[in-house]
């Protein structure tokens, strides 16, 4: 039997060649935003490498929704032009431009995790910060200012036109960044929006702020393109974001016409508690693709093809997502499909290497 990893899947009008994605990894390379030749050599050897469809790292709507000094932004025209450059080659590689929007809320303003990660002050280079309330992830952190709805209606907007501005620069899919505890986990969550108006409280005000971008983010983008979100399935923390309202979430995602579920977990606060081991996170993407029939993605240690092709072949999520085992093997997609003897194409140039 043919190794399922290796079908094509369609979605609207795009066809990825088989089911391995790479997952969006911040970088903190960018200066001002702007993408580098870095990013070039780290997004298109992927795409040379085999991998179906390749997702650029969290890219920032608006400059205070940078995680760090050093993410990648689309916040202004100017920074189209590299991404693409690199997206027309990860094309020519027969692979898929994918971006996450994202927007770190209180979790923006951080140093680069070799520069130690710490909340950077406006002395560091670092900026204020907002969030749905006025809580700081830690303690004694400077705590962030509560989104007004002046504020609100910002990021919304910023989301709408980054978007058109993705669109201009040639990807193919999108994803709403909605996980690890960034700005529109911090509205799902009871742990950080303690709102009391339409933005807080139940859970349909809580999920409103995502519909909102996703509303916008819908106004911009093509709807024959494939549009996903992803989200931190619980909390890992009692009384916070759940699986059941994941679910729930995921449902309403799918009647508005979201098409795929990217399913994380975590984030959201520092007092987690999550049993880290292989295929970890795999339960609750295949809990909500056998509840909702939306389309889902597995994330979450998972470095063998074996272990990707029984989540595939089982029908637990439609996309195997790899981070840190792609950064080991740049060549996973060509490495897997040797390992599962599928025959597939590589590039001309490396086609000497291919084991017969």
């Amino acid at each position: 039997m043919a190794a399922q990893l290796f079908s094509p899947l369609q979605i609207k009008n795009t066809t990825l060649k088989n089911r391995i994605v790479i997952s969006p990894m911040c970088q903190y390379s960018a200066t001002d935003g702007f993408a580098s030749d870095w990013h070039l050599v780290h997004l298109g050897s992927r795409a040379s490498g085999g991998a179906g469809l390749i997702i650029q790292e969290a890219t920032a709507v608006s400059p205070e929704g940078r995680i760090s000094p050093g993410d990648l932004g689309l916040w202004k025209d100017e920074q189209i032009d590299k991404m693409q450059v690199i997206n027309r080659f990860i094309v020519s590689q027969n692979s898929v431009p994918g971006i996450q929007l994202a927007h770190a809320g209180r979790k923006a303003s951080a140093a680069a995790p070799w520069e130690g990660g710490r909340k950077l002050d406006e002395t560091q280079g670092g900026w204020n910060t907002v969030a749905p309330s006025a809580v700081a992830y830690h303690d004694n952190e400077k705590v962030p200012i509560a989104l007004d709805k002046s504020g609100i209606q910002k990021v919304i907007s910023d989301f709408k036109a980054t978007t058109k501005r993705a669109v201009q620069a040639g990807f193919q899919v999108l994803e709403i960044h909605a996980a690890h505890g960034y700005l529109l986990h911090q509205f799902l969550s009871p742990l950080s929006n303690f709102r009391t108006d339409e933005y807080g409280g139940s859970f349909e005000n809580r999920i409103r702020f995502t519909l909102d971008i996703m509303e916008a983010v819908q106004s911009e983008w093509p709807q024959n393109l494939p549009l996903f979100v992803r989200i931190s399935a619980t909390d890992w923390a009692e009384g916070g974001w759940n699986i059941e309202e994941s679910v729930r979430l995921s449902k309403i995602l799918k009647e508005k016409g979201v098409d795929l579920i990217d399913v994380s977990s975590g984030g959201l606060v520092s007092y987690q508690q999550i049993p880290v081991g292989p295929n970890y996170q795999v339960p609750f993407a295949e809990r909500i693709k056998k509840e909702t029939a939306i389309m889902t993605g597995a994330v979450g240690l998972i470095t063998a093809s074996g272990q990707a092709e029984e989540i595939i072949a089982t029908g637990k999520a439609d996309l195997v997502l790899f981070a840190r085992e792609s950064l080991r093997n740049p060549n996973l997609g060509l490495t897997f499909a040797q390992e599962l003897q599928a025959d597939v194409q590589w590039p001309k140039q490396y086609e000497r290497a291919k084991i017969k």
